[in-house]
């Protein structure tokens, strides 16, 4: 699959090399795996000037004398830069970088730079005393990027942390955006139909290198893209464990459960608890704040900090995964794919509505004239709908129900439903809708 989208971020890296040539910058990329962050700075990387040269070191979990060794045979190779004397930490190794810095303008990049952590604890603080004293005089134009959003925090937000404060910027790579979903699969497929666009993005959630297994495989149309996901060799079959693994290493156990009793549709605490059989507030915090794999959602117009809450997965991928894949490992282990299609087909009707409602709040988001998307429930879990789009500034909103079948859709109980909101919405010009897949 070619290249799509990311002109932004693509825009915002070129400008941080320009100003690297009067002094040393330091740009943290972060965003989860398979986000498409090697493939941006390659990219990236294509756009500069054929003489200024990049050096991509990827921080694998090696201890840090073999590490060290590793980066001078590619710092050699790929800058030229052959380091005498005996160079066994990586103090010495990135010490030598910045002294070449000083008369060569390049780009240095270290990949999965959390890592640094596991081949010695240290190597923040080596990094931020040089980068201290040598990125004025230094040419260099680093860039960090990581892939745990928990340690990469840590590192530059954590004001106990050495790194703290020292980026000049910071990037965050967000999936593909509904309209270039479309764009990629309509160029790979131009007679697409809105279901195909629909399991697309269920599968993927814009995830970039979900896509391009698709669409590199062929998988163009729904009933392709269950069969490939579910077939034996997949990547999507072992991709969950992995993810969860290299995020959560060997404190998984009770995470795991967690996620999958959200993605089954437990979403309060109080239903988790009960599961669990103990209290998992600090864990759900941990998921939210430090991981990023869950989110909080209020009812709109509740008060900050209300009780009325529930959480979500709102990584499309992993809900499927730990919906569909994980809940049937057996079948993947005993290679009864077929087995797990079917269950798959069976249940995907009913599991695509709810992806539907997410996927009509981001299409809001990001096309419409809004300012704020939410949903809406009860105390009770009841009168609930399924989209409301304020915008604040004309002060009109748009109160939609979301249905695969537009025949579905019920004007008068959604009226009913709206007139418990009168007192929020006086103000407003309101809009009732019913969306469907004719509306995607």
């Amino acid at each position: 699959m070619r290249f799509y989208d990311r002109e932004k971020e693509q825009e915002t890296l070129l400008n941080n090399w320009n100003q690297s040539a009067e002094r040393g910058r330091l740009t943290v990329l972060i965003g989860r795996r398979r986000i498409g962050k090697t493939t941006l700075l390659t990219r990236s990387a294509d756009g500069y000037n054929s003489h200024q040269p990049i050096l991509y070191l990827y921080v694998s979990k090696d201890n840090e004398r073999v590490l060290t060794g590793k980066f001078q045979e590619t710092t050699e190779r790929l800058l030229g830069l052959k380091i005498y004397g005996k160079i066994e930490t990586f103090a010495q190794f990135f010490e030598q970088l910045l002294l070449y810095g000083q008369q060569h303008h390049f780009t240095l990049v270290f990949d999965e730079f959390q890592n640094f952590l596991k081949a010695n604890p240290a190597i923040p603080s080596h990094i931020q005393e040089l980068w201290d004293r040598y990125h004025e005089q230094s040419k260099v134009n680093m860039i960090a990027c990581g892939s745990i959003y928990s340690m990469m925090h840590k590192l530059f937000d954590n004001e106990d942390e050495p790194l703290y404060g020292r980026q000049d910027c910071w990037i965050v790579m967000h999936p593909f955006r509904i309209s270039v979903l479309k764009q990629i699969l309509g160029d790979h497929n131009p007679q697409y139909s809105h279901e195909d666009l629909l399991c697309l993005y269920a599968l993927t959630g814009g995830v970039a290198k979900y896509v391009a297994w698709l669409m590199d495989g062929g998988a163009t149309t729904k009933t392709q893209m269950l069969r490939w996901a579910t077939q034996s060799g997949s990547p999507y079959l072992s991709e969950g464990s992995e993810l969860i693994m290299s995020e959560f290493g060997k404190d998984y156990s009770n995470y795991l459960s967690i996620l999958q009793l959200i993605a089954s549709g437990l979403t309060t605490q109080s239903e988790i608890d009960s599961v669990i059989g103990k209290n998992t507030g600090a864990y759900l915090d941990n998921l939210e704040h430090d991981y990023n794999y869950i989110h909080r959602k209020q009812p709109l117009f509740s008060k900050p900090g209300g009780r009325n809450l529930r959480w979500q997965i709102d990584d499309c991928f992993l809900r499927f995964w730990f919906r569909f894949i994980l809940r049937n490992q057996a079948l993947v282990e005993m290679e009864r794919n077929d087995l797990l299609l079917e269950i798959v087909e069976r249940n995907y009707e009913q599991y695509s509505g709810m992806v539907l409602e997410q996927y009509f709040r981001q299409k809001w988001m990001e096309e419409e004239r809004v300012t704020i998307v939410g949903n809406y429930w009860d105390r009770k879990g009841e009168n609930e709908i399924d989209m409301i789009a304020l915008n604040d500034i004309d002060k009109t909103a748009t109160v939609a129900e979301i249905k695969r079948n537009p025949r579905k859709y019920n004007p008068a109980e959604l009226t009913n439903k709206v007139v418990v909101l009168n007192s929020h919405l006086a103000n407003y010009h309101v809009t009732q809708r019913g969306l469907s897949l004719d509306d995607m």
